[in-house]
């Protein structure tokens, strides 16, 4: 079963005399590069009816996204749409309103995005992340560990779903004894209307509720984590407020784990999908070397990335995007997917190319809203897709192809399962004697 409604509309008038492609379906879901494709051509800049109900443009070509990007008319502040006070729930992160967390990053303008960006931006500096990574390789090896002498596993839920949520935990201080709670909240915000009634706002207010009560420890007594710096800006003088933090908690937390989620599920998928490619960077791996392993996510983040369209814009007045008029008001959602398969901007943007040079994508944004993050996603995801080339050279789709269903979010895109086999090996254990079980973690 898919996550989308079943009464989605079709989102695209016909064009002339080529059939306009229908959005937001199941089909579109498995494979949106074609639709993309249509858009691109006749269509840059395009209005549509989401799911939701609510109205917006597409922007579809990179020249026309990256300015988009970077245009401060285009507010990330929900209060400038033009829908009804009832109606601008149906935009961001659900259950975010009711539960007072939309003071964030995703949702601000200068210059209150300037300030907690810079607050938060140092606990992602090279050094941070530098230090992080022995954290996240034993993260990495010991989530195969749990799974690697069954011979099969669901890649989602068994490894690319725990590992970035266990890690932006540590990273955000969360006691090691209270992450298996993060990891069921997170799990119920991404299935995107497949849990139950109210679920998803459930799970947020449950998580800003634990979130301010970290706070409150935290401030009394502080650590080494991002949490507790948070608290010592507040304190010297930056104005962050209680509200503020938990709102930055937790949107580090919600943006932090599913974009690697999904680049993880993603580029297992797509290496799966393109064996010359794949063995291509094995024999890389075997041979010591980590080029064509940083280039390949790169690569994987523009050809099939986490992030299918950049989080919502709203114009502060009238413009011009791509040739079209913006009225005031109206929402505009750049289509990233789209932008990196653009053949005004990439050569044989449809064939995977692990060394690709000229790939200046856009998986994680452009301009001051670029993804704080990737940092730290690039580690995650060098570790995961290495790690598993490395212990499962054989790794292999369980099922066929077409078995597979992708969660029907807006903004993400991901796999909901990645059910694979391999041959068997032994568990690595721990040289710190900790149990193998997940939850010590």
């Amino acid at each position: 079963m898919n996550d989308l409604p079943a009464d989605a509309p079709a989102g695209c008038p016909a064009h002339g005399s080529t059939p306009a492609p229908e959005l937001f379906t199941w089909e579109f879901a498995t494979d949106p590069y074609p639709a993309y494709a249509w858009l691109r051509e006749h269509s840059p800049v395009h209005r549509t009816t989401l799911p939701s109900g609510v109205e917006a443009w597409l922007v579809t070509r990179y020249a026309d996204a990256r300015q988009a990007l970077a245009d401060a008319r285009l507010s990330k502040n929900p209060a400038h749409h033009a829908e009804p006070a009832h109606a601008k729930g149906r935009t961001g992160i659900p259950g975010e309103r009711k539960a007072e967390l939309m003071t964030h990053l995703l949702n601000i303008d200068p210059p209150d995005h300037t300030r907690l960006r810079r607050l938060v931006s140092k606990a992602f500096t090279p050094r941070r992340i530098a230090e992080f990574e022995p954290r996240v390789q034993e993260l990495t090896d010991r989530l195969i560990d749990s799974f690697i002498e069954k011979g099969e596993a669901d890649l989602i839920h068994e490894f690319a779903f725990p590992l970035p949520i266990y890690a932006i935990c540590d990273l955000l201080g969360v006691p090691r004894e209270d992450q298996d709670d993060f990891r069921d909240w997170a799990g119920m915000m991404i299935r995107h209307g497949g849990g139950p009634r109210g679920g998803v706002a459930r799970s947020v207010k449950k998580m800003r509720g634990y979130l301010l009560e970290l706070i409150h420890r935290k401030r009394e007594n502080p650590g080494d984590d991002l949490i507790s710096g948070l608290i010592r800006a507040s304190d010297d003088g930056e104005h962050l407020t209680e509200n503020e933090a938990a709102a930055m908690a937790f949107i580090l937390l919600f943006a932090g784990f599913e974009t690697t989620v999904n680049l993880i599920g993603n580029g297992v998928h797509t290496l799966l999908g393109h064996p010359e490619q794949r063995e291509r960077l094995q024999r890389s791996l075997a041979a010591g070397e980590t080029e064509l392993l940083a280039t390949g996510v790169e690569e994987l983040l523009r050809y099939d990335g986490p992030v299918e369209l950049a989080t919502w814009r709203f114009a502060t007045e009238a413009l011009t995007v791509g040739g079209q008029r913006v009225a005031e008001g109206d929402p505009v959602l750049v289509v990233l997917a789209a932008a990196d398969r653009d053949p005004g901007r990439f050569g044989d943007p449809d064939t995977l190319d692990l060394a690709r040079r000229d790939n200046q994508h856009l998986g994680y944004g452009h301009g001051i809203h670029y993804c704080l993050g990737a940092p730290l996603a690039r580690l995650e995801g060098q570790a995961a897709l290495a790690t598993l080339l490395k212990r499962l050279p054989d790794l292999r789709l369980a099922v066929e192809p077409a078995d597979l269903r992708w969660r029907g979010g807006l903004i993400m895109r991901g796999l909901r399962t990645l059910p694979v086999e391999f041959t068997p090996g032994p568990a690595r254990g721990s040289a710190s004697g900790e149990s193998d079980t997940l939850s010590t973690l």
